[in-house]
């Protein structure tokens, strides 16, 4: 075993010790939305498949922000933002979710997507030869965080009803973010997009 997957092992364990009397249920995986696995799997508790995909959510912002950087166009898509949100709004509706409460979660993923991007941005400019090589194309970007959409919808769903218990939620998005973000090896700029798209999880 090498230093960093002990180094996240430990960090696991430490958020795993954390909630030890959280409850936990057999966690369906986010693979079919998912591109890449963090290297121990998916974070830990009942909000950890939720978790995965806001992590995949953010990562796509990184490609989010290649896709812009050095083209002048803006972070800030205030009618795409709109757009995305009228979608979340409908969906929600249909699915029997709060369509207030999924506007309001889906625009701390818009936010985080945006704190991520201007990170980024700055980093690479203070550093050129950080800068991405390539500039992918928005079009499937955005297909890809359409089916993300969907896919956290449907995890909100799932977890309605124990995300509207405060202190198992509380517990449970600590141990998932804790473990997810050790997992993929989340950054602190990355880190701080996590707490931001999951600060409207817990009711």
């Amino acid at each position: 075993m090498n230093l960093r997957d002990s180094t996240t092992r430990c960090a696991v364990v430490t958020a795993m010790c954390a909630a030890l009397a959280l409850p936990t249920t057999h966690q369906a995986t986010a693979a079919s939305a998912r591109t890449t696995a963090g290297p121990l799997g998916a974070p830990l508790g009942r909000l950890g498949p939720l978790t995965d995909l806001v992590i995949e959510r953010i990562r796509v912002g990184d490609d989010v922000a290649a896709a812009k950087f050095g083209t002048g166009a803006p972070i800030e898509d205030p009618v795409r933002e709109g757009q995305v949100l009228d979608q979340v709004r409908a969906q929600a509706g249909a699915a029997g979710l709060d369509p207030e409460a999924a506007v309001a979660f889906f625009r701390d993923q818009i936010t985080a997507s945006k704190i991520t991007q201007r990170g980024l941005f700055a980093r690479w400019t203070a550093h050129p030869g950080e800068a991405p090589a390539t500039r992918p194309d928005l079009g499937p970007i955005r297909a890809r965080l359409d089916r993300l959409t969907r896919a956290l919808l449907d995890e909100l769903k799932d977890t309605e009803r124990w995300r509207a218990e405060p202190v198992g939620c509380a517990a449970g998005l600590a141990l998932a973010g804790a473990s997810g973000a050790a997992l993929e090896h989340l950054d602190v700029l990355h880190r701080r997009a996590l707490r931001t798209a999951t600060r409207s999880v817990c009711h």
